[in-house]
């Protein structure tokens, strides 16, 4: 069979090499890509006559797909599905797998990393002592002993939710289901409305699906307290962008921290939160760090020897 990896992964080239190796011996030709090209037309071209794949966050909709005939697998090097057209896909019989729990760790600490940024102003304060000035009357808060509102307590909640009680923080949790190992933690899990009323901090580990899309807006943000921070290392749909600017502007809430947007960066310079009041960007890195890579490489083509396992 043809294998082909569309881009690099973070993984390097040595390692595809031996990557190569190893699916030659197994009989198979293998294909990598070393940069990353998000075009349409070259995600087709790239895929071909393919019958498995290796992407990561790059858009699968259905007119790429269409161009890929022989397609029969493909391994997800990320968590979401959301940007793979997952009806085409049943339609002709093409698995999807994905490679969840790779970047739970990544994930849960820049959770905790965005909480104490705004919480201290650590990246506003950077930019203050460039321009020449000193600490003035700013004071900042600590995490310990604030109420923190986990909503949604899969992997990286759960992660997440560890780390807050270490940080000695009150966790409560809002999830479609109770999970046991969430209560034996002491964690209380809230209606979503009473969670959003009590919360100091609220933070977001819940997919894009249809129930969550827009999960936040301004009814829910006008429940939060005005001394609240909310938190998105999720999915950007997850929130109404444009409600989280404005209650920002206008003191509906204290601070928020963004990692993910309804579409990915680069953002243009007129995106709303870009220029709201206590407002912390970073361009989508939860995921992103060595460890979270390699442990995506091996689970990824992990996959990919076990589909080939199974279709002999």
């Amino acid at each position: 069979m043809k294998i082909v990896c569309t881009e690099p992964l973070g993984i390097g080239k040595p390692l595809f090499e031996n990557l190569k190796s190893h699916y030659m011996q197994l009989g198979h030709s293998f294909q990598y890509y070393l940069d990353r090209n998000e075009d349409s037309a070259e995600m087709a071209r790239r895929i071909g006559d393919a019958e498995v794949a290796v992407v990561s966050n790059i858009k699968l909709p259905r007119e790429v797909l269409e161009k890929c005939p022989n397609l029969r697998y493909l391994s997800i090097a990320f968590t979401g599905l959301d940007h793979i057209d997952l009806d085409y896909c049943r339609e002709r019989g093409i698995e999807v797998q994905n490679a969840a729990g790779y970047s739970t760790t990544a994930v849960s600490e820049l959770a905790l990393a965005m909480m104490i940024d705004v919480m201290r102003q650590i990246t506003a304060t950077d930019g203050t002592i460039r321009q020449g000035k000193g600490r003035g009357a700013m004071l900042g808060r600590e995490l310990r002993g604030k109420t923190v509102g986990v909503i949604g307590t899969g992997a990286i909640g759960t992660a997440v939710i560890r780390l807050l009680l270490a940080f000695g923080c009150h966790v409560v949790a809002y999830n479609r289901s109770v999970h046991d190992e969430v209560l034996s933690l002491g964690v209380e899990y809230l209606p979503l409305e009473k969670l959003l009323e009590v919360s100091d901090i609220v933070t977001l580990h819940v997919p894009a699906t249809a129930e969550t899309n827009g999960m936040i807006g301004s009814e829910q943000l006008k429940r939060m307290k005005p001394t609240a921070i909310l938190v998105n290392t999720a999915r950007g749909p997850v929130c109404d962008i444009a409600a989280v600017a404005e209650a920002l502007n206008t003191g509906v809430i204290a601070g928020a921290a963004f990692d993910v947007y309804e579409k990915e960066p680069p953002l243009e310079s007129s995106h709303p939160l870009l220029s709201a009041q206590n407002c912390l960007c970073t361009p989508h890195i939860a995921f992103a760090t060595e460890e979270s890579f390699a442990e995506r490489a091996t689970i990824v083509f992990n996959h990919v020897d076990e589909w080939l396992a199974r279709s002999r």
